[in-house]
């Protein structure tokens, strides 16, 4: 005996919402949208053409698409057709993937996603899930939508421009030599601006024309013969000049292209390649991509920026400046790990800021070795005279103060240093394990006060338990968030271009994961 089945027969009930799980995601999705207020929605009014479908629901449909692993146009487009949460969020509306696509890469997009962090936030804290006591920052690279071979490096840039500039001023030179032209009024000595070549370009294109009307209007052929071969040069030279235009554009729009980055992609111009961790062919090989730098708390996203630069160490002011201004005020600790410790960070974070600095710094964890605490060549173990201002070294001698010294970072950031030198290394035993200094130099010594204040206050902070406590949390709560973006939602690469348009995707997939985590809670 069978249980009835029927093609010709209506089924009951019509009403999608009743065949969904009472904690289905699409709950979740729903009541995150129509929590983001009704302002935020007015950018996408339109007083003229076709009612276009409600943002409300294109965002719903998109970020329950984004919970199911699924990031393509069309396969969105074709989940509506398919999936009952899906047909739920559309209420009946079927847009197609072209309406997706160009509907979550609109500048406006970025708004309402923003307000989406802004709710879920406020939701987490109704809800109790998280204290507010910290935030922990981290971030990840992920690969851009562009081929790994449309590569343009900072540095080959600059070596043809020089090259360049050798050449067009030694044509310059050769050409008032010749006097085929007069001598130009020019901006610089050391090399030709765009205007002045392209002066060139037409001086020279004026000679050749005169050649031309001579030719013309001669009629003794030897005559003819002798004004074409002396056309011949100034027509090779408005060639060569012409092809130095178009190069110095070129490399003019590479540099305003590169800012301070050393690369970019062809196909995608804002991604920079950087070194990937999933690099399987263990090679190190270089990918176009973002830096994505997240805050999170209780395993949650709360905030994220991209950054077109592969460190994390000059990422954490702009990020931090983000946070203050869109997202929300800073908690009393900041937690991050030693990729960000800085003399600039730590400073801007407990002057400006006023909060508390949980971050590490790159020689942290090998200091509190026994080998380096051990090692006498090291000058962090030598002895420090207050009074007089001297260290000791294993050799008994003194190393006294000399001078200040200041430098500057490329950010423009400045860095004070008092330099110490030894009275004296002559004969010394300890000479080649202690310094690499020439024979007849002694041994200095480059203290950054303010630098190792902040190392003593990081030292202290984490001895403490409660600090310690908070720091400890860091690999539990914002590395989880980058292995479920990775891992189960399968989010490794952009499927759109443009640093704006890939924020979007960026923020629809950390949204995703949210709310998958959310729902899984419940």
């Amino acid at each position: 005996m069978f249980k009835n089945y029927t093609m010709n027969q209506l089924v009951l009930p019509l009403d999608l919402e009743v065949k969904l799980q009472n904690n289905d995601i699409a709950f979740h999705v729903h009541h995150l949208v129509e929590s983001i207020p009704h302002e935020a929605f007015e950018p996408f009014l339109r007083n003229e053409g076709c009612p276009a479908y409600h943002p409300r629901m294109m965002l719903k449909i998109i970020l329950c698409a984004y919970t199911q692993s699924v990031f393509s146009g069309r396969k969105i487009e074709a989940l509506l057709n398919d999936s009952i949460r899906m047909m739920w969020l559309a209420q009946g509306y079927e847009p197609s993937y072209r309406t997706i696509n160009r509907f979550r890469v609109q500048p406006e997009v970025k708004e309402i996603i923003r307000q989406c962090f802004v709710q879920f936030r406020c939701r987490l804290i109704e809800e109790k899930l998280i204290d507010q006591e910290a935030i922990f920052i981290d971030g990840t690279k992920i690969e851009a939508n562009a081929n790994k071979f449309t590569f343009v490096w900072k540095k080959s840039i600059e070596k043809y421009h020089q090259s360049l500039i050798e050449k067009s001023n030694q044509l310059y030179n050769e050409l008032l030599e010749n006097e085929i032209i007069p001598e130009i009024e020019r901006e610089s000595d050391e090399q030709l601006s765009l205007e002045e070549l392209t002066q060139l370009v037409q001086k020279v294109d004026n000679v050749v024309t005169a050649y031309d009307k001579q030719i013309e209007v001669s009629s003794d052929v030897t005559e003819r013969k002798a004004l074409r071969n002396e056309r011949k040069y100034p027509k090779q030279v408005r060639k060569q000049l012409i092809d130095f235009v178009l190069r110095k554009q070129k490399y003019q729009q590479d540099f305003e292209i590169f800012g301070t980055r050393n690369s970019y992609s062809k196909t995608d111009p804002d991604a920079t390649f950087m070194r990937m961790k999933d690099d399987h062919m263990q090679n190190g090989q270089l990918k176009a991509g973002y830096n994505v730098q997240i805050a999170t708390e209780g395993q949650y996203s709360l905030a994220y920026s991209l950054f077109s630069n592969p460190t994390d160490t000059r990422t954490l002011i702009p990020f931090l400046d983000e946070i203050e201004q869109h997202y929300f005020e800073l908690p009393k600790h900041l937690v991050a790990d030693a990729g960000y410790g800085s003399e600039q960070n730590f400073n801007d974070i407990l002057s400006n800021r006023k909060r508390e600095a949980l971050i590490t710094y790159n020689m942290y964890l090998k200091e509190q070795k026994k080998k380096y605490k051990q090692n006498k060549f090291n000058p962090d173990n030598w002895q420090y005279d207050e009074e007089t201002d001297t260290y000791t070294c294993p050799n008994q001698k003194r190393l006294e103060f000399q001078y200040h010294s200041v430098r500057n970072d490329r950010t423009g950031f400045q860095r004070n240093f008092k330099i110490y030198e030894c009275e004296d290394c002559s004969g010394c035993p300890f000479r080649s394990s202690c310094t690499k200094a020439k024979e007849g130099n002694n041994r200095k010594l480059m203290v950054n006060e303010k630098w190792e204040q902040q190392k003593e206050y990081v030292r202290v902070k984490l001895s403490e338990e409660e600090t310690s406590a908070i720091y400890r949390k860091r690999k539990i709560d914002v590395e989880p968030v980058f292995g479920f973006l990775k891992a189960n939602l399968r989010f490794t690469r952009f499927s759109v271009r443009g640093k704006s348009r890939v924020e979007n995707e960026m923020g629809l997939a950390l949204m995703a994961v949210n709310l998958r985590k959310f729902t899984a809670r419940n």
